[in-house]
Parts: structure tokens; sequence; C-alpha cells
């Protein structure tokens, strides 16, 4: 039963957000036309609707007289004419979001992420600056993923470029140290053209250059080499500039090759030496990553069975080394026949994983090493049947099933495609798509996103590694979680192309700063989040839905700022608009910390800089990342969004039962 204008109106009972949004439509609708609803008698200061009620179909003030109402549930005051106007709109926002909450929460079995419609224009009064009331179930979480559910991945080209060499850098590991725990899979396209030689001659595989170019660069790389060795424990370097300047010269050159062929789907073959595994293993050892190494499935006998001599000298050599690895075997096996025109199908590929388990069982040192599989590609039509056939026979070789997403291809110029809300929730399809295979034949298994990006073909120049692209990022990772994806694997932490986290002077691009600011505030237990919208109907031709999403985590518990029991809100904005957001229910009066990302700069959504509550992201040092300070909102306060924002916004002492275990 609701009150309105000293009559009451009877919402038998009011369950539906529908139901209470054409009563608060209703309601504005009085007061733009001089009626004003809910103030003390005292304070009103314009004809009051007497002896009327608002009719929520008509949106028109009506008398009362021509209703028959009957009072099941008043507001939680003896009469309409004391009851203040912000009472009413406590009152109205708890029918919005408490209500339809506990039936949210009976049914997180099938949770889904939050989608919201914008506002047009403004209003004047609370329901013009208020988009969404918003509360999250405290109770209990509906997922708990992987303590490293933000994980990185390395492409095998950087041993084509020379930039492996590099990887001891001091700031690279500095870097990859900040987004730990963390999975580090060195792995692609080109893992199945990756052929391992146990010998230790570091000019031997070089790249081509000039001759003076060669010597002085072989021999910097032959020094630092030494240097690293008589280190103990982890060995990182300083390398001197001209050293680096050297090697970016050398790498434009390789990674024009290195593109070409991504575009043709023609590759090359490449050799990892044992002391290339050595860089790698020290680099993802320093930085606290565990490596995840890919193997070549494409080394074939006539009979078109696996080939297992390369692998096995390489277990051996790692073994030797006490080298803490685990293994996957080839990338997206259902391209196979367009890269090399020969076609491994779901029966020799479950027999090539249960080679490869024997294999590993063989070897003492990695009887139980993880395996993880088959790192098909986008669930169509032939992926989902690899798939399929994989899952039903080989379901239980694997610790983890493995699937790829990339968005789009490195084609797109615009920067409006690439925040096109329709791009964003292709993944939910495709989630969906390969959460019903597995389900189907091993209930429970663990699903990993093995290789994501914004854009196949290396990436787009100026668009997939700029600000832009942080918000297909932190969508990701919210879709992802809410959907029971337990592990995400970035491509790619450094490489040659446009998808990279980092660059190749060694600076953090956008999604890197998001992808840090992730680690430290979000933790592996997802809530459940409602919301209710207060807004116009939609206008005809205007696109504005899902355009505000909303996640919610306990907050980490490795961040010590911040007690058990604290919980992360981060929002997305891709309106061009500010949007406002007032936390109800549980959360209604409770200090909140907020960290707000956006672009640095004159480039708009173009940039590669952002800055954090207005402070400019930057590395100090080589060795010190800058401090992440938050901006306390008062309790009470509403969030103001800006237009296209990130924010975080950790709840602090709500002591929140989900997050406290």
């Amino acid at each position: 039963m609701v009150h309105v204008g000293g009559a009451m109106l009877c919402s038998a009972p009011l369950r539906s957000l529908s139901q209470v949004g054409r009563l608060a439509l209703g309601m504005r609708s009085c007061q733009k036309r001089g009626f004003f609803v809910g103030l003390r008698r005292e304070d009103r200061r314009s004809r009051p609707c007497r002896g009327k009620v608002i009719s929520p179909k008509s949106e028109v003030c009506i008398p009362s007289s021509k209703m028959n109402v009957v009072s099941e549930r008043g507001p939680p005051c003896s009469s309409w004419s004391s009851w203040s106007c912000w009472s009413c709109w406590s009152w109205l926002a708890s029918l919005l979001v408490l209500p339809v909450l506990s039936s949210s929460y009976s049914s997180s079995s099938s949770p889904k992420y939050q989608r919201v419609a914008a506002a047009g224009g403004s209003r004047a009064g609370f329901l013009g600056r208020t988009l969404v009331l918003l509360d999250v179930n405290t109770r209990s979480p509906i997922r708990v993923l992987n303590d490293n559910f933000l994980s990185l991945q390395l492409d095998p080209s950087i041993i084509r470029d020379g930039w492996l060499d590099f990887l001891s850098s001091k700031r690279l590991v500095t870097l990859a140290r900040g987004l730990s725990p963390a999975y580090l899979r060195f792995g692609g396209k080109r893992t199945d053209f990756l052929h391992f030689n146990n010998q230790k001659n570091l000019a031997k595989f070089r790249g081509p250059g000039p001759d003076y170019y060669l010597k002085n660069y072989e021999d910097d790389i032959v020094r630092s080499d030494i240097a690293m060795d008589k280190q103990n424990g982890c060995k990182v370097a300083n390398h001197p500039d001209i050293m680096l300047e050297l090697q970016r010269e050398k790498a434009a050159s390789t990674q024009l090759v290195l593109l070409k062929e991504q575009l043709s789907n023609i590759y090359s073959n490449i050799t990892i030496s044992a002391r290339s595994l050595d860089k790698l293993y020290n680099f993802a050892d320093c930085a606290g990553l565990h490596l995840i190494l890919g193997l070549n499935a494409l080394q074939r006998n006539p009979d078109n069975s696996w080939n297992t001599s390369s692998t096995l000298s390489l277990l051996k050599y790692s073994a030797g080394k006490k080298y803490n690895i685990s293994w996957e075997l080839g990338n997206e096996p259902n391209a196979y026949r367009s890269m090399v025109g020969r076609t491994v199908n779901s029966t020799q590929l479950v027999q090539d994983y249960a080679k490869l388990r024997t294999l590993l069982q063989s070897v003492r040192y990695y009887n139980r090493a993880h395996l993880y599989g088959p790192n098909a590609g986008r669930p169509r039509r032939n992926a989902i049947l690899l798939l399929d056939g994989f899952m039903k026979n080989a379901g239980s070789v694997v610790n983890a099933v493995t699937w790829q997403h990339y968005f789009q291809d490195g084609r797109v110029k615009n920067v409006e495609d690439f925040l096109k809300t329709r791009l964003l929730d292709t993944l939910r399809d495709q989630i969906t798509k390969v959460a019903k295979v597995v389900s189907t034949h091993t209930p429970g298994k663990k699903v990993w996103l093995g290789g994501l990006g914004p854009a196949w073909a290396g990436g787009i120049s100026n668009l997939s590694d700029t600000y832009a692209g942080a918000f297909l990022w932190a969508n990701t990772l919210g879709m992802a979680a809410v959907h029971g994806i337990d592990v995400i694997l970035r491509h790619s932490f450094f490489d040659y192309g446009y998808t990279r986290l980092v660059d190749q002077h060694f600076n953090p691009l956008p999604d890197y700063w998001f992808s840090l600011v992730f680690k430290r505030l979000v933790g592996p237990r997802v809530l459940a989040v409602r919301v209710a919208g207060l807004q116009r109907k939609p206008q005809p031709g205007r696109v504005i839905r899902d355009k505000l999403r909303i996640y919610a985590h306990c907050t980490s518990y490795s961040n010590h700022n911040y007690v058990r029991g604290s919980i992360t809100i981060y929002i997305i904005n891709l309106h061009r608009s500010r949007k406002k957001i007032k936390l109800a229910g549980t959360l209604r009066n409770k200090t909140v910390h907020q960290y707000l990302l956006q672009s640095y700069g004159n480039d708009g959504l173009r940039a590669k800089h952002v800055q954090l509550n207005g402070d400019k992201l930057f590395m100090l040092d080589n060795e010190t990342f800058p401090e992440l300070k938050p901006k306390t909102l008062r309790a009470g306060r509403t969030i103001a969004m800006p237009p296209m924002t990130i924010g975080f916004y950790v709840v602090k002492n709500i002591n929140a039962y989900a997050c406290r275990r």
C-alpha cells in the first residue's frame, strides 16, 4: 500500500519494478504540473495535491474519491501530511530494492550481470538526480573464483623478436609482480611451431641484421647473461638505454614479419633453447607467477599420431632444473586445417592428451603436474564439435577446460565500434555455449578462458592499447566472474602487438593500470547485485540500454587497508553524461572509498595514460608503483559517475557475512 498526497493507493502488492517505476513517474508528473507530493504542510510552496492520488497507468493526479482504496501496508508514519519528502523516497527505495532482492538471490544459481537503463535529459529534484538504487547480497557469494582469476599470457613471438632476453629487466619484473598471484601462459598461435633444442649457443638462433649491429648486440647479451648467472635466487638486470634502443630497432623490423604471419595465418618455426627456457622461468619465478607452458601439438608421425620426442626432452630438462610448470598441448586445434592443411579431430586429440598425461606420469617430478586443454577457439560449429567430443572422452584428463575468445578483428578503426554494447555482450553468449558442453559431460569441471584479448591479428593500433580498450577489459572480467569463469589469461602482458598491457618502453598502458587496481581491491568471492532504476521511458530511436554495468566482489583479503567483511563494487559508465547511483539496503549510510579511473590528457578515449581520482598514474622508478590513494565519500553520499569512466568503490566496515569467512 502506497500513500500519496493524503490518500492511499493500493499496489496489490508492489513487487514489480515496472509498477513502482510507473508510480514514481506519476509522482514526478504531479510535481511537474505544480503539485507537490510528500512535504510537510508547513513547507509547501505550491498547491498541494489534495484529495487526489496518482494513477500509475495514466501518470496523472486523479481524485481519490474515484478509487476504491484498501489499506494493506502503509508508510512508516501515522499520516502523510507529517511525512517528509526524504522519508517518502527512502520508503519508496526500500520498495524498489529490497523485495526484488529476495527473488534475485533465490535464483542466484543462474546469475546475470546487471544492466541498467539510462536516463535521458535532466530533471529537477531527487528523481532527476538519481539514476540507480543499488544493493548487494552480503549473505553468501554466488561464485568463488580462483585466487589467480586475472592472469597473463606471453606469446612465443618474443623469442623471434628478441624481447625474451629482456624479461630479466627489473622494471618488467616489477610490473609483472604487481599483478601476482597469477598464472603466466606461454603460448598462442605460435605454440604449435615451437621446437625445443637443449643447447646454449646464444648467437646461433639470432635474427638477421647488419654485422656491426649483431656483434655489439650479441656481446651485450652475453655479458648480461654472465652477470645474471652469478646472481643467487631471482636474477634481474638493469639494461643500458643504448642496449634497449638497439633492441627496439631490431624488434621493429622483426615485428613486421610477425604481423604479416598473423594476417596470412602462415607461421614459421621457432626454436626455444634451454637458455631461453631458463630466462622464461626466471621471469615467472621472480614475478610470483606460475608458468603454464604450451607444447607443440603439430609434431606428427606419418600416421597422424603425436610425436613426443621433443616434448620428452623438454620435460627431462625442466625436471632436472626442478621447474614448477603446468602444461597444455596445442592452441586452437579446430583451426589446424586452415593453418597447415592438417586436421586433428576430437578422437585424435583425446589420444594425444592421454599420451601426454602418461608422459608426465613417467617423469617423476611431473607425475602430479596440472594439465589444461583443449584450448579450443571461439565456440562456433567446428570448435563446439571438437570440444564436445573431447569432453566426452577426455574430460577427466585435464584439470580445467580451456577455450579462447577474441572480440573482433584488427580492421576496426572507429572507437565507437569498440564500445558497442552488443560487442561487450558477445562474451556472455560464448560462455553459455561452452558451459553447456562442459556441464553435460563433466559437471563441476572448472572452465578457463585460456586466451582472451580485445582483437585478434595483433590488435588495433591506437585503439586496443588505449583507454578505450579498458572498458572492454573491465566488462570482460565482471561478466566472466558472474558466469563462473574460473581464470582469465589475458593476451598479452608484453609482446609485439597492440593488445599488450606494457609497451616496448616498459610503460604500463591503461589496461595494465585497471588490472593493477582490480588486483589490489577485488577478491575471488562474487556477490549478487540488484539495481532498481528511476528513469523516464525510453525515447523512440534512442539506444540507452546496457551502458551502465555494475559488479560486486568481496574486497581482496591481501589488501591490508581493509578488514575482512568489506566489499568492492566496480561500475562501468559508457554514457556520454554523468550518472548517479544511490546505495540502498545493506549499503545505506556506509563510508565508501572511491577509486575513479579516467583518461589523462587531450586524447580522450584514445589516451594511453590514465588518472586515478585526478592524479596521473606512472611508475616512480623501476621498482616503485604510485600510491593508489582513495577518495573518501561520506556516509550516505550519492556516487556520481562522470561520463566514460570506470570506478571502484570499497564499502568499508559493512561486515558482510559472505566476506568474513
